[in-house]
């Protein structure tokens, strides 16, 4: 399905609805099957590597950084698509910032995998993480002033981008208090104009409104009076596949 669409996509036409979401989908499963080989490999790894058994390490090592380089290479595939055909075909906000969106989600899931490496001393959590981050940050931007000017605030995408670039905020970039206040700013901007939310996306608006609450919520817990940040829960809430491209 990913090489059809990459045809489709390629012929620089405005993808259909139908079409958008076939990219997205096709695209989600095959990194999320590799981001779970991946995952799993690092676990017999630690295990391995626990063991001393140095040349079963190696040889594990060589499979994880195999896997490593096709996800590398399917990212770098999609952005580029996205940047060099998808976006300039495309009229309407509300794909442009789908796209957008589509993408920082793969970035976080690159800095997600970058930063369990750190943890586990595989990598040293420096120059590729602050590039990818710093690229995440672009597009989130980029989205951001794109939807704030072309898509109401009670907008399921908007609100979506909203979602997700505060949790980036808050477990990527440390910064529970920027994090608050993008998430503060989206709910509130969406419940007051709550009447005029049509009933089509009544739904998934407001599902997402509660994720941003619950947040909310946990976030500014876990922020002590005297402005210090705190440790990080697991519990975030997600939503639109935070952790999934």
């Amino acid at each position: 399905m990913v090489d059809t669409m990459k045809k489709v996509a390629k012929l620089d036409v405005e993808l259909t609805v139908e079409e958008r979401n076939l990219l997205s989908v096709g695209y989600k499963n095959v990194i999320s099957a590799r981001r779970a080989s991946w995952r799993i490999l690092s676990s017999i790894e630690q295990k391995v590597e626990a063991k001393g058994n140095d040349q079963n390490v190696k040889r594990i090592k060589g499979y994880r950084q195999k896997v490593e380089s096709e996800l590398s290479s399917i990212c770098t595939d999609i952005m580029t698509l996205i940047d060099e055909h998808i976006v300039p075909s495309s009229s309407g906000a509300e794909s442009t910032v789908f796209y957008y969106k589509m993408g920082v989600l793969i970035y976080y899931g690159r800095l997600q995998e970058r930063r369990l490496l750190s943890v586990l001393g595989r990598v040293q959590d420096g120059d590729e993480k602050k590039e990818v981050a710093d690229q995440s940050m672009k597009a989130y931007q980029t989205a951001s002033s794109k939807a704030e000017a072309e898509l109401p605030p009670t907008h399921p995408v908007r609100l979506g981008l909203a979602l997700n670039y505060s949790v980036f905020y808050y477990e990527i970039l440390n910064s529970p208090e920027r994090a608050c206040h993008l998430a503060k700013q989206a709910f509130d901007e969406a419940i007051s104009e709550l009447d005029a939310l049509s009933e089509e996306s009544y739904k998934d608006s407001t599902l997402i409104m509660q994720l941003l609450r619950d947040n909310l919520t946990l976030w500014t817990s876990n922020i002590p009076e005297d402005g210090e940040e705190a440790q990080k829960h697991n519990s975030t809430a997600k939503a639109n596949g935070v952790n999934d491209a």
